[in-house]
């Protein structure tokens, strides 16, 4: 029941954009109890229906620059290939430490945002 609660949260979020993968890794390491490197292997299994829902309707909905897309999904692509190989080659502890410096300088950004306004 905690994996539907924990897909039907990460879901949510994700279908709004604002990166639900982020809270995916965080509720499989810590309610889940799984190692970081299974969380986020875990989290790019997740990604790709998700993200195909997703698309589907920012499509129908003329939400999405094509042109752009296919730019952003070339360099993503580049990205994610460096991304798995650095995570792959990391101690759990020290990618565990990364990903709170992560999450900590989005908060940070969040909130300085919000401010701002």
């Amino acid at each position: 029941m905690v994996e539907i609660l924990i897909g039907i949260i990460s879901g949510i979020i994700s279908g709004t954009g604002m990166g639900g993968g982020t809270i995916l890794i965080f509720l499989l390491g810590t309610v889940m109890g799984l190692e970081h490197h299974v969380a986020q292997a875990s989290n790019l299994i997740f990604f790709i229906p998700t993200s195909i829902s997703a698309i589907i309707v920012n499509l129908k909905n003329k939400n999405i620059d094509l042109k752009l897309a296919i730019l952003i999904c070339i360099a993503g692509i580049i990205g994610a290939i460096i991304g798995a190989r650095f995570a792959i080659n990391t101690d759990v502890e020290k990618l565990r430490k990364y990903f709170g410096y992560f999450l900590a300088i989005i908060a940070i950004h969040e909130l300085y945002t919000l401010r701002k306004h």
